[in-house]
């Protein structure tokens, strides 16, 4: 974290002597601008809030950025100390000539020592002490908590995240409502998510923004730490390069160490996307994908990876392969020789990396073990109880959304095509429940027990897109992959389950529903213009009504376009035109690597490019054409030995406290709540 210039807690001596101190004139001196892990005590002088926070023996990197009070200056030496003992491991000492941010002096030098843990329980000080060439010397202190973790009663042996990416409130009761139903103000059918016993609300702010983008707002989940927008396990730095910012040890990479515990990922997304590499990975860059998938398989012996299922083909394919997306631009390579980075090898044991656009990554996880299926069929084929590692990756990049994968799947059992899906070219992948319980199946094999996260994504790429019907569906879709793990659960007494979103996205409002049938709302978009489309059609308190969408055996609507339906708003959206009715189409999908050409070059490129015949124009509060991530707080369910830790109002790094103290120490029950009795772990 930036501090002011110079910091307020930074120590300096001059070099003037004793005797003519008084007759010295003020002068510049070396300053720290930047200290690591972020504290206010460094930042602001105060000792609270407490922003950097570890587990006993979680490890992490210190850092801090040196500028002489000189051109002609430069640092010489650096070292650590921690509660006013130093700091036992090298101090690697980066030249900043080339290497660090066009706003950091050329002769600054970035100071890092890596892979640093604490056992002690309680607040720690840490300090930075630096030497200038001409012999002056700067320090600088910041602050970090050990948490303790309390005696708990069982301890458990899965942890299973289902995160709702963009899913708050809105989100969630809107799939309630159309696909339980209402009578008469009852649910008649409630969601899965909506039956776990405790429920609290998550606060969800990044270190840099009370607007968190998916990156830190998983990472916050599995760290017990803020990063910046962007950023995935690593504090923020001044250098260029993206893999080699200071670390935080994840969960999975913490559990795979103490108790040998697995890793399962599994998403809609492209598997390089922020949520899945929020799990794993470490980059203050979400977007840099080829060192992202490479990190997954290189550094599998420090997360336990075992399962990995999404889309993302184009990130595995050597980078002659049409389609694919590998370049060394997105890579990483780091070098033997210098400690700032050969030291995240030698002391967290990475991998160094290499910059290898034409490397087969697919035919690498083949050969490292990992069984691979290609489509819903190829997985459906694969047996998880004699599978110790498995891969899945059903399109180029994002995988196509419930309401378009249901829609082909109908369509095919018609003897037609299947629109969407087809033209995309993956008319047969999985649905994420599908998914998620092959997971399982494979996972169930670890005998030390797994962590395995279940992104549903598209509930925040379709709110982005202000496309209503394709993330209800994709809500319904996540929480049938959520009934797969309550089902298990409830068969296994020793998983946690927590079902979650990073953040709100787009102010999803569930504004009433519509007074006419979907045949006179037609004719009302015929028409055109507000006064037909909204005013005739937008019924509000009692006149919206009770839904009534008819489900299929599938488990999704029929269709969407039903008479009364519901109907909802948006409150962080650019301008957009409605008219109520699902789109037959969903917007241009700019990761998929085939967008430009045809067929997909012809689908809406955003929000103004389509529903216009209705000339409903709606104006919106933020540029550009996407809708956009909210502070809003958003729920969170538990259910499993743990669960009652999870009520009220908590940050989403205290999250991760929980999860840990459950998997570590064992279940705790907050001060008068009793906790409901849970079944024993079932013999395999």
């Amino acid at each position: 974290m930036n501090a002011p210039f110079p910091a307020p807690t930074a120590l300096r001596l001059s070099v003037c002597a004793i005797a003519s101190l008084l007759s010295c004139a003020v002068h510049a001196a070396p300053a720290v601008s930047r200290l690591t892990p972020p504290s206010e005590l460094f930042s602001s002088g105060q000792a609270a809030p407490l922003i950097a926070r570890f587990l006993p023996g979680q490890r992490f990197d210190l850092q801090a950025t040196l500028r002489p009070d000189a051109a002609d200056q430069s640092i010489t030496a650096a070292s650590f100390s921690i509660d006013g003992k130093a700091v036992k491991a090298p101090v690697a000492l980066l030249n900043c000539a080339t290497a660090c941010l066009p706003s950091v002096p050329k002769n600054a030098t970035i100071a890092t020592v890596r892979a640093v843990s604490v056992d002690l329980p309680g607040v720690h000080r840490f300090t930075v002490s630096a030497t200038q060439s001409d012999g002056q010397i700067v320090t600088a202190q910041g602050n970090f908590e050990v948490v303790a973790l309390l005696p708990g009663a069982q301890k458990v042996k899965n942890i299973v995240i289902l995160l709702g990416d963009g899913m708050g409130a809105a989100q969630r009761t809107a799939a309630r409502i159309v696909a339980g139903g209402y009578a008469q103000g009852k649910v008649i059918t409630p969601l899965a998510m909506d039956t776990f016993p405790v429920t609290g609300m998550v606060k969800t702010a990044s270190l840099n923004s009370v607007v968190t983008d998916s990156a830190p707002g998983m990472t916050s989940y599995v760290s017990g730490n803020k990063n910046n927008n962007n950023e995935e396990g690593v504090f923020p730095d001044d250098t260029t390069d993206p893999f080699d910012n200071p670390r935080i040890e994840y969960l999975s990479e913490y559990l795979h160490r103490t108790q040998g515990k697995a890793l399962g990922l599994v998403t809609t997304a492209d598997v390089f996307d922020a949520t899945p590499a929020g799990n794993a990975v470490h980059s203050s860059n979400r977007g840099a994908g080829t060192g992202i998938v490479d990190q997954y398989l290189d550094d599998r012996g420090l997360t336990g990876l075992s399962v990995l299922m999404g889309g993302g083909r184009k990130w595995f394919v050597p980078s002659t392969v049409p389609g694919s997306a590998r370049s060394d631009k997105s890579d990483y390579a780091f070098s033997g020789t210098e400690a700032h980075t050969g030291d995240i090898v030698k002391r967290w044991g990475a991998a160094p990396g290499k910059l290898d656009r034409d490397r087969d990554l697919l035919a690498d996880f083949q050969a490292a073990g990992f069984s691979y299926a290609a489509d819903k069929t190829a997985l459906d084929a694969i047996d998880g109880s004699k599978t110790d590692r498995l891969l899945g990756l059903f399109a180029h990049s994002n995988m196509n959304v419930a309401l378009d994968k249901m829609d082909g799947r109908r369509a095919k059992a018609q003897g037609v095509a299947g629109r969407v899906v087809d033209d995309y070219g993956f008319p047969d992948q999985p649905m994420l429940d599908e998914m998620a319980a092959k997971a399982l199946s494979v996972l169930e094999r670890q005998k030390k027990g797994f962590v395995l996260m279940v992104e549903g994504a598209s509930i925040d790429k379709q709110a982005h897109n202000m496309d209503t019907e394709r993330w209800m569906l994709d809500t319904i879709e996540f929480d049938r992959a959520v009934k797969v793990v309550q089902d298990y659960a409830r068969l296994h007494g020793d998983t946690l389950v927590i079902v979650t979103a990073d953040h709100e996205c787009s102010g999803a409002a569930l504004i009433g529903g519509s007074m006419v049938s979907d045949a006179r709302l037609q004719e009302l978009v015929r028409e055109g213009g507000a006064a037909n489309v909204r005013d005739k059609v937008v019924g509000v308190y009692e006149k919206a009504g009770f839904p009534k969408y008819v489900i299929s055996a599938d488990g999704y609507p029929k269709t969407t376009d039903i008479d009364h339906r519901l109907l909802v708003g948006y409150g962080a959206n650019p301008d957009r035109y409605e008219n109520w009715r699902t789109n037959e189409l969903p917007l241009q999908d700019s990761q998929q690597p085939f967008v430009k050409k045809e067929p997909l070059s012809g689908y809406p490129a955003g929000p103004l490019q389509r529903d216009a015949d209705g000339r409903f124009l709606v104006t919106g509060q933020v540029p550009g054409d996407s809708a956009v991530h909210t502070a809003t707080d958003i729920p969170l369910s538990a259910f499993g030995p743990g669960a009652w830790a999870f009520t009220g109002v908590q940050d989403n790094t205290d999250v991760f406290f929980k999860m840990a103290q459950a998997a570590i120490k064992g279940a705790v029950v907050p001060e008068g709540l009793v906790a409901a009795p849970v079944r024993k772990a079932r013999k395999p």
